[in-house]
């Protein structure tokens, strides 16, 4: 069974910077996307930043995009995500996604085949 455990979540000032880290267990298969979404108090679940198999394929949301910068260590099935500038609105709890195969755009919820537990993110002004 595939679980994902998330650990970096803290409450920083806003500018400030963090790195979130996933681990996945269990996986049996290779060729897979690795990624976070994120939810916020009172807002749907978005889609942040994922990376393929391969790392050729990285995508990021408008939101994030020039401050946020995700990479992946396949031998150790883990993904990262360096986050700069942040800022009040990026106050969220970041959760690990994995889906199998390639994804060439913003994957969406229902195409994510594990979620990991989150981990809570608090950026103040």
């Amino acid at each position: 069974q595939v679980q994902l455990v998330e650990s970096g979540g803290e409450s920083v000032q806003a500018g400030g910077s963090l790195k979130l880290s996933c681990a996945a267990s269990g996986v049996t298969f290779s060729g897979y996307t690795m990624g976070w979404f994120r939810q916020a108090p009172g807002k749907e679940r978005e889609f942040v930043a994922t990376v393929s198999w391969s790392g050729e394929w990285i995508i990021y949301s408008d939101s994030v995009k020039g401050r946020f910068l995700i990479s992946r260590d396949n031998p150790k099935n883990m993904v990262h995500l360096q986050m700069l500038s942040l800022k009040p609105e990026d106050t969220a709890v970041y959760v690990c996604i994995l889906s199998k195969g390639d994804w060439t755009r913003p994957i969406r919820s229902p195409e994510v085949h594990y979620w990991g537990q989150g981990t809570q993110v608090t950026v103040s002004s």
